[in-house]
């Protein structure tokens, strides 16, 4: 079965392309993570049986209580840990984000592997518990497990319930691929465009990986053309760029800026002065006399 993609908006406007992850793969990674948790209580717990130290009553009450203490922080916690992923996920190469585009929260994880124990886990409680629950919760439950199992085959972006309320996707883990190093990419032994200090002080760390971003991105449409100029313009209009910058130069503009303000910031890092964005001197700078100037070239 092939990969649904889909894009993601960040706030940061930037479009990311996701591949939603298979069904199989959704199953394998969570098949490893039940082996995972379960493996070393059902080895106990039949060595208690074999025993006899305990009756089965007490030893199925006590497993389905151990077996929650177990899953549920295992879930929680190695996705807090591992940014979205589970032992199982690393394996299968899939990871949970949020679908909004913005960072996963500690919120999202909780409500999502919440939902979990009230979509499968729960449920298989009720199925195998004996005597003590009925056949008609056991009919509903078979039911209910059948359903839901069956959301994400029929959701568009392959979301289970849990996802849907979390407000979260499960997507393959992208390879990591090194692209080529733009700040010396097509050297040259004429710079274009120069720029002092003080323009390339206005933004921070934040700006040059979005502006990275764009540049890795040749312009092959109009769409991505009038982008290209919208940034080139913007930038000139932020620093006080002094001359015409005509739009045939503006790749050559923005290429410039970046390899320049890239080993400006690198230089100011040396020194213990990070620039995370363009607020920086209003937030992370020291009240220094050097500072103070800088800040005065805020947007």
């Amino acid at each position: 079965m092939s990969s649904k993609t889909l894009s993601i908006h960040p706030p940061e406007g930037v479009p990311i392309s996701f591949a939603l992850a298979s069904i199989g793969a959704r199953f394998g990674g969570q098949l490893i993570d039940i082996l995972l948790t379960y493996g070393g209580l059902i080895l106990f717990f039949w060595l208690m049986i074999f025993t006899g130290i305990w009756d089965w009553s007490f030893l199925a009450a006590l497993f389905f209580l151990l077996s929650f203490l177990v899953r549920t922080p295992y879930y929680i916690f190695s996705e807090l840990v591992w940014n979205g992923r589970t032992l199982g996920k690393r394996i299968t190469k899939t990871r949970v984000i949020s679908a909004d585009g913005k960072r996963l929260s500690a919120y999202q994880i909780v409500v999502r592997n919440l939902m979990k124990e009230v979509e499968v886990f729960m449920p298989i409680v009720v199925l195998f518990g004996g005597d003590l629950i009925g056949s008609e919760s056991k009919a509903f439950m078979t039911f209910w497990m059948i359903a839901v199992l069956c959301v994400p085959l029929f959701s568009k972006r392959n979301q289970r319930l849990g996802d849907m309320i979390a407000g979260t996707l499960v997507v393959d883990q992208p390879a990591t691929v090194l692209l080529p190093d733009l700040a010396v990419q097509n050297p040259s032994d004429r710079v274009d465009f120069t720029f002092t200090p003080e323009q390339l002080g206005v933004y921070g760390r934040f700006e040059l990986q979005t502006l990275e971003q764009i540049l890795r991105e040749p312009p092959h449409t109009q769409e991505a053309t009038d982008r290209l100029d919208a940034v080139a313009r913007t930038i000139a209009e932020k620093i006080g760029f002094e001359g015409q910058v005509p739009p045939s130069d503006h790749w050559d503009f923005l290429s410039d800026f970046y390899r320049q303000q890239r080993e400006f910031l690198e230089s100011r890092h040396l020194f213990g002065d990070t620039r995370e964005n363009k607020f920086h001197a209003g937030k992370s700078e020291k009240p220094t006399p050097k500072a103070r100037s800088d800040s005065d070239h805020r947007p």
